[in-house]
């Protein structure tokens, strides 16, 4: 019998639980733990659903739990695998120095965005139109790359901002989908979306203290860090989509 709809929900399950929560999930299933002692292992609202589809799939195929537990564990290994040929390395704006090899962002960011073949998702605090980069992100969308932008907005950064919306840095790219964070999302009046990164495919974030603007990525003095493969890259975009499901990240029309 195949097991093709049994490993595709076992990796679905997998990637929502992430390493640590998956081996407990494995050890459930090994001591013969059915559904609902794993709802009460793992309680969170947002995995109940496909751990639910999980234990269903695996009975319907008549997958026993000692062998779905293996599957699982094969999964953690797999990503323990990942881990060690995960890569990281410094990226840095501004002035250079002999005999120290480092990448400079704007090389890099524009690097990651022409590199990305499916999802692109990135955030910035103040943007400016950077050529270099609106060409690599246009291009993008052009050859079939979903590509999300978070900005904060003016409004949400009372003051601070100055200067045409941060949004504005991107409306010169059609099929790019701008969002920003909920006022009614965020806790306090203080509250701002200063995060600062860029993920492709989920296998490659560059997370940093320089914002989308010409300066950020080229004349401050900015560091951060390129981390191609381990987990870091997918959770990193997982995190962002939740937030956007959950309604804490909302589209924003530049126009208004």
């Amino acid at each position: 019998m195949s097991r093709r709809v049994f490993e595709q929900v076992a990796e679905r399950v997998a990637r929502l639980l992430g390493p640590a929560r998956t081996k407990d999930l494995a050890g459930l299933l090994a001591r013969g733990r059915g559904v609902e002692h794993a709802l009460l292992a793992l309680p969170q609202p947002a995995f109940a659903e496909a751990l639910r589809a999980f234990y269903a799939v695996t009975a319907q195929q008549a997958v026993p739990r000692a062998e779905a537990a293996a599957y699982l564990r094969g999964y953690v290994a797999g990503w323990n695998g990942e881990r060690r040929l995960e890569d990281v390395r410094t990226v840095w704006s501004g002035p250079a120095t002999p005999g120290v090899p480092v990448r400079s962002t704007a090389q890099v960011l524009v690097e990651l965005v022409n590199g990305a073949e499916r999802e692109l998702l990135a955030m910035t605090y103040a943007a400016r139109p950077y050529l270099p980069l609106t060409a690599a992100l246009t291009a993008a969308v052009a050859r079939g790359v979903d590509v999300h932008v978070v900005v904060e907005t003016r409004q949400g950064a009372a003051g601070l901002l100055t200067g045409p919306e941060p949004a504005a840095a991107f409306t010169g790219v059609p099929g790019l989908r701008l969002w920003h964070w909920a006022p009614e999302a965020r806790q306090g009046a203080g509250a701002r979306q200063h995060a600062k990164l860029a993920v492709a495919d989920r296998q490659t974030l560059l997370v940093g203290s320089a914002n989308l603007t010409e300066s950020g990525v080229r004349r401050n003095m900015e560091a951060g860090v390129l981390v191609t493969g381990g987990t870091a890259p997918e959770r990193s975009a997982e995190h962002i989509r939740e937030l956007q499901r959950r309604g804490v990240l909302v589209p924003l029309d530049p126009e208004t």
